[in-house]
């Protein structure tokens, strides 16, 4: 038998193109699907798993995008009239040599360009190196700001120990360059232009202050341009969407899915992002947006760059409509990624949604318990879409987290935010430009703005998942599931003083988050169910014109829309039975707990009485007690008294009984009064 873990020969790109291209499904006749649906795999894979009797992987996309689907090769099959191949018998021993070959096949299809990858590591370790000296301001700014918040203690302390001085706050330039290292001012802010034609697709970055010269022209061969700028609610997206549709012609109106009077597509989208992170760029919003020290030279910044003929001034016109300055910090504050409890970010009317007080605090979720997820936080961020009929797409989202789920993804969460994008591993945005790269429009259905919309829509919306790199990681509503599952058990532990208001508000942040992601979920559900009727009314629209789809054998906008819509609703459908549980596994913790109360109730009743038998004796013995220790002290009057002891027991007695009494009286004047008022009550109607 061959050695099972010998060394498979290297892999040729050029080999595998060269056999695609003379395969029966060649790039001409493929259907396009997207690695989400996890319904292809690569020619290594296939091999492999027919050997071994194994299903194969699914793969990513830049082998899946280039292989036919089940269903070509069923139809292949049929026309050349070749049987399935049948499943051979295979040992145990041979399950696993190929099964590693599986892996190995797919390790492959995984690798990426060397020189790519050498490109981008430089690049990460240029990111890093700035973000280390950044954070190092950071700390020190965040030691001085937290020597306010010191006590009298910690004052009166530090004329003595050093270690209790307040630090000194960093100077005005480095408080400068840290604002501008976690929110970019708007004309620096990079974005992302890439063009689709047949055959080729082009990528480039430019600042926003350039943006308009983007969306006046493309070239000839370009059918379709996708311009992404990361901007969130406020007046710079309100600006920049307008000034977009305005130099253009009105594309397609979505008048089912869109709002009325706006017939334009959101969503909205959940990805993870370091919870440090996340915390940072608070606290330096916080910290620095009212030092008016550094206003001058930031709201100089903001527009330095610029080269838009009318950004600059239509933001200035906007502000003072909404009565709003136009600030450095006005403006980048739309960056600020929201929590899952700061509501629903869809259906914003207008710039001042997406405007919200910003606070210091940081919601610890529960999902951050799970050993895989415990450095993340789960946020929201709106995703925007306006096209153009003369085939120009613009999306705004200030989205820049980690999408997909895989065995890296600890350290996804950790690369810089601006090389996020070239991370299609990671990011959804920059898998979508990398699942065209290659091939550009080719493979689509209709080279159409409105087909491209769609398929950006569905992948962006089906995340965050693990499908992309084979299920190598915990997706996230099985993490949920795993928290929930450990609330449950918790239930059972011994009641201890304030645990029970801990596990209660564990529970109660738990329903927040399932709440607000199935919530998302449904929305999404809605939108793509409703997108169909705006997409069938296209199709029929370009039919009647007979514009014939240039490639018939590619996927459909909507069919890629039922594939997004099961995908989603499977989503919403298990977070909404998450919810029921974990709402039922509350109840029975506070019926549990009840009845412990209960149960603390009988004992504490008991000892009660105890108590009582104890008072009742102390109550007549105290009297007697001071009587005696009076009477017994060695005083001339009191030894040399006349009195015998008879006297002492009226006297003494009779007080002690007085005491007794009214301390009774007292003690149970409340009850004594219901009684006798309950009889009252009682006497005339028995004598009636």
């Amino acid at each position: 038998m061959a050695d099972p873990f010998k060394e498979e020969p290297p892999w040729e790109p050029l080999t595998q193109e060269r056999t695609r291209e003379v395969s029966p499904t060649s790039q001409d006749n493929r259907r396009h699907s997207s690695t989400a649906s996890a319904t292809t795999g690569n020619s290594g894979d296939s091999t492999a798993s027919t050997a071994s009797g194994r299903r194969s992987r699914p793969s990513v996309v830049s082998a899946s995008s280039q292989l036919g689907t089940v269903k070509e090769n069923n139809k292949q099959r049929s026309r050349t009239k070749q049987k399935p191949p049948s499943l051979p018998y295979i040992s145990s021993e041979e399950k696993v040599v190929s099964s590693k070959k599986v892996l190995t096949s797919f390790n492959k299809v995984a690798t990426r360009n060397i020189e790519k990858e050498e490109a981008r590591r430089a690049q990460l370790d240029r990111f890093n190196q700035e973000n280390n000296g950044q954070r190092e301001v950071y700390e020190r700014l965040k030691k001085w700001a937290d020597g306010e918040q010191k006590g009298m203690k910690e004052y009166l302390l530090s004329w003595i120990l050093p270690a209790y001085r307040r630090p000194p706050c960093p100077d005005v330039e480095e408080l400068k360059s840290l604002a501008r290292h976690y929110y970019t001012p708007r004309s620096q802010l990079k974005c992302h232009v890439c063009d689709f034609g047949t055959g080729r697709a082009e990528h480039s970055i430019v600042y926003l202050g350039q943006i308009e010269d983007y969306w006046q022209s493309k070239p000839d061969w370009v059918d379709v341009r996708w311009i992404h700028a990361p901007l969130g609610l406020g007046l710079t997206h309100s600006s920049v969407e307008d000034i977009f549709l305005h130099d253009g012609l009105t594309g397609r109106e979505f008048e089912n899915a869109g709002r009325s009077g706006w017939p334009y597509l959101e969503t909205e989208m959940l990805n993870f992002r370091h919870r440090d992170n996340f915390q940072e760029m608070r606290d330096v919003y916080l910290m620095l947006h009212n030092d008016r020290d550094l206003d001058d030279d930031l709201d100089e910044s903001t527009w330095k760059a610029d080269q838009n003929a009318s950004l600059h001034s239509d933001i200035n016109w906007r502000a003072d409509h909404l009565a709003v300055e136009p600030s450095f910090w006005n403006l980048v504050s739309s960056d600020m990624p929201w929590q899952l409890s700061e509501g629903l970010a869809m259906g914003a009317q207008g710039p001042r949604d997406g405007l919200r007080p910003i606070t210091r605090h940081v919601d610890r979720q529960t999902i951050s318990s799970h050993p895989f997820y415990q450095n993340v936080q789960l946020v929201r961020d709106p995703f925007r879409t306006f096209h153009r009929a003369d085939g120009f797409l613009l999306t705004l989202s200030p989205m820049a987290g980690v999408n997909y789920l895989d065995k890296h993804f600890n350290r996804h969460i950790s690369e810089p935010i601006d090389a996020m994008f070239d991370n299609d591993d990671a990011s959804a945005v920059g898998h979508v430009f990398q699942a065209f790269a290659d091939e550009g429009t080719a493979t689509w259905h209709r080279n159409s703005v409105e087909w491209f919309l769609t398929y950006l829509l569905t992948e962006i919306g089906v995340t965050p998942h693990n499908l992309r790199q084979g299920c190598n990681a915990p997706s996230f509503e099985s993490a949920y599931s795993t928290v929930i599952q450990d609330l449950k058990r918790r239930r059972y532990e011994q009641w201890k003083p304030k645990k029970t208001v801990q596990l209660v508000r564990e529970y109660l942040s738990c329903i927040d988050e399932v709440t607000t992601v199935r919530l998302i979920a449904q929305k999404k559900v809605e939108l793509f169910t409703i997108m169909q009727q705006d997409l069938r009314k296209f199709e029929a629209e370009d039919l009647r014109m007979r514009k014939i789809p240039n490639n018939a054998e590619g996927e459909s906008a909507e069919e890629r829309l039922i594939w997004a819509t099961n995908m989603v609703k499977a989503q919403a459908d298990c977070f909404e039975r998450l919810l029921i549980d974990l709402k039922q596994s509350m109840d029975a913790l506070f019926q549990l707990r009840s009845i412990e109360q209960n149960e603390l109730a009988i004992v504490s009743d008991s000892q009660n009485k105890a108590i009582m038998v104890f008072t009742v004796v102390t109550v007549i013995f105290l009297p007697l007690s001071f009587f005696t220790s009076y009477y017994g002290m060695n005083l001339t009057d009191i030894v040399n008294t006349v009195h015998n002891q008879a006297y002492f027991w009226k006297f003494c007695g009779t007080a002690t009984v007085l005491i007794v009494l009214f301390t009774a009286l007292s003690a149970f004047r409340h009850k004594l009064r219901q009684k006798i008022r309950t009889k009252m009550h009682k006497t005339p109607s028995a004598m009636v």
